[in-house]
């Protein structure tokens, strides 16, 4: 072992979900690739005392480096107590797809992993995430495996349609597996665009309404594994106020459709302890970014650009965690 997360400061996410199921909320995960982002983070969360699980796509620790990637997480369990909170954080690989990747994870220094078999047959599904959680537990590492196909685009994750979780199927997979947490598909989808604009229905300003997520399946599914933590994916609201704002200033964005908030909230009441939201915080950076660089033309200094995005950024997430996860005072 290269690193141990504990070593870090970080923790694992079983006394996390314990709480968030007893509680009726839900933590917030959120993806970064950057400082800004890691940044804007820890500043929501220590505001709102809300406990934390910081995600690292396959694509991100690319991007960003392994090695920069532990002393960044280690650095913003520092900068939190540095806030005066000390506030639960968990270091999480989102989509891992190799059992290679999530080893390699876990020895760098995170503290729980996911291994995302969904694309497998169900039994190499059952196969592959079980050698990933007998080597997990080893360090008491957390692992999420995940049933049903969310479709969409997230970094490496390309899907063209969804696949719901069979009920019939998580008793046997969490069974044979030992995961500690299920990314279920219940309507949910990957990206900024996440229904076609055929999916929908239109309100009366000409705003397109989602199809509702499945909550039999999530009801049937908590029946089943009563107590059990499960997880939403691609849970982004897509906000049409930083969508407009991104095309006011230059931007593409057409037929954008995400998750209604009050659903999300109604998920995070229930079984749900765990959600994902990435795409939003893309948008509100890029509206802030656009907004800055057209109205102020002459800057070129990054931290001109990069801070009113860290701001929006920040702002977004306190929104979220108040009125969506309910994990404000959950520290």
């Amino acid at each position: 072992m290269a690193v141990n997360y504990k070593e870090i400061g970080l923790v694992n996410t079983i006394y996390m979900f314990k709480k968030a199921m007893d509680g009726g909320y839900a933590v917030p995960a959120y993806n970064f690739n950057n400082m800004e982002q890691l940044q804007a983070i820890i500043l929501a969360c220590c505001e709102t005392k809300s406990p934390l699980i910081l995600q690292v796509s396959s694509g991100a620790r690319k991007y960003a480096n392994q090695t920069l990637l532990r002393y960044m997480a280690e650095g913003a369990v520092e900068y939190a107590k540095e806030l005066g909170r000390e506030i639960p954080i968990a270091l999480h690989l989102d989509h891992g797809d190799t059992f290679e990747l999530c080893k390699s994870c876990i020895e760098t220094g995170f503290s729980s992993v996911m291994i995302d078999g969904s694309h497998h047959p169900y039994d190499k599904n059952v196969e592959l995430t079980a050698k990933v959680v007998e080597y997990a537990h080893k360090y008491d590492v957390t692992v999420e495996g995940e049933l049903g196909v969310l479709a969409g685009i997230e970094d490496d994750v390309v899907a063209e349609e969804s696949t719901y979780t069979k009920p019939e199927e998580v008793e046997d997979f969490v069974g044979k597996t030992g995961v500690d947490s299920l990314a279920i598909s219940i309507g949910t989808s990957h990206g900024a665009n996440k229904f076609k604009p055929e999916q929908c229905t239109k309100n009366e300003d000409g705003v397109f309404i989602p199809p509702p997520l499945k909550f039999d399946i999530l009801e049937e599914i908590e029946n089943i594994l009563p107590g059990f933590p499960i997880v939403l994916h691609g849970s982004s609201s897509v906000p049409m106020d930083l969508v407009n704002m991104i095309n006011k200033y230059g931007g593409d964005i057409k037929d954008a459709v995400g998750i209604p908030e009050e659903q999300l909230r109604k998920a995070a009441s229930s079984a749900v302890c765990k959600i994902n939201i990435d795409s939003d915080g893309r948008l509100a950076m890029t509206a802030a970014i656009r907004e800055t660089l057209a109205e102020q033309p002459s800057v070129f200094d990054p931290r001109k650009y990069l801070g009113p995005a860290r701001e929006a950024l920040k702002e977004l997430y306190k929104h979220k965690i108040v009125n969506v996860l309910g994990s404000e005072n959950k520290d």
